[in-house]
């Protein structure tokens, strides 16, 4: 039966740490995936710009065996009106998987159900499920299983990486504080997914308008930019109090560490000085994209034994 990778709830919580365990051991060398998409093609369909997705993607299928076909939206005829069940069923009978960045997890939803083939979400307006599987391995890899002890702030917008990182907070039993500007606040749908996840793993999610109290103490202070693609036109002074500062990191723990998915904004989210004193791990945070993401197509097209 093919898996597809839309919401990060398409894994288990189990799934999850299998596949953060087992990039692990494939970044440090200490195990193979082989060559899973030998033979296969896996079609990339982007409407939005991208670099670490795309480059991560395609490096990652290359190094799989595979072969990585990439498309801008416009240039398929989805874009002059074909009905998306049916640029699913004819992408199907081509391909051995695609690959999407867009605007609209509806439409990505409708290709999946459609495909016979897994589709996997490389970026919608609601969800980056690539993104913090991702993160989470970057967590592990720096904490281990102490990573359950720390606490994450997430200060800016609610967005789709606000909403996925809330779940998969939930998903492996972390302590995540969430503050963006009122009216800014993430998504109730995933805030709930979140909270049942977080039941029975033992994670805490919580939610304010009040970056001092998110930031209050904590171990990681995350933070994406505070305008997305298409978002325009925002009123950028409510999130002001929001920049990720020494002011802010001074409320939090000594030695805190500084998250962010990219592309930055500096001067918005997050300051100059601030970025660069954690480039590091920032730019590890970037490279894993690949190290994860390659260990999910092998689970996916393969399957991953522990």
């Amino acid at each position: 039966m093919k898996r597809d990778f839309v919401d990060l709830w398409d894994l288990t919580p189990e799934e999850v740490n299998l596949i953060i365990g087992k990039t692990l051991k494939v970044k440090r060398r200490e195990e193979e995936l082989g060559k899973p998409l030998a033979g296969k093609s896996i079609a990339l369909i982007f409407t939005k710009p991208s670099t670490r997705t795309r480059v991560s993607f395609e490096v990652g299928i290359y190094q799989l065996g595979g072969n990585a076909m990439f498309f801008q939206e416009r240039e398929l005829q989805v874009s002059r009106g074909e009905d998306v069940k049916d640029t699913a069923r004819t992408l199907s009978r081509y391909v051995d998987g695609v690959i999407v960045r867009n605007h609209s997890h509806m439409w990505l939803k409708e290709l999946a159900k459609y495909s016979s083939v897994p589709v996997i979400n490389a970026l919608t307006e609601r969800s980056h499920p690539c993104q913090i599987l991702s993160d989470l391995f970057t967590l592990y890899e720096s904490f281990g299983d102490e990573m359950k002890n720390l606490k994450i702030a997430y200060v800016g917008d609610g967005n789709n990486v606000c909403n996925t990182l809330m779940v998969g907070a939930g998903m492996t039993g972390l302590k995540l504080f969430v503050a963006t500007p009122e009216g800014y606040e993430p998504s109730s749908y995933y805030y709930k997914k979140a909270l049942e996840f977080a039941m029975d793993t033992g994670g805490e999610v919580e939610i304010t308008n009040d970056p001092l109290e998110a930031v209050k103490d904590a171990d990681i202070v995350y933070t994406d930019v505070w305008v997305s693609m298409g978002e325009e036109g925002k009123n950028l002074e409510v999130f002001k109090p929001f920049q990720v500062n020494e002011e802010l990191l001074s409320k939090a723990k000594n030695g805190v560490k500084v998250m962010h998915c990219l592309p930055a904004k500096k001067g918005q989210e997050i300051t100059e000085d601030v970025f660069e004193k954690n480039a590091d791990f920032i730019f590890t945070q970037a490279e894993n994209r690949l190290h994860t993401q390659k260990t999910l197509l092998a689970f996916l097209f393969r399957g991953l034994q522990a």
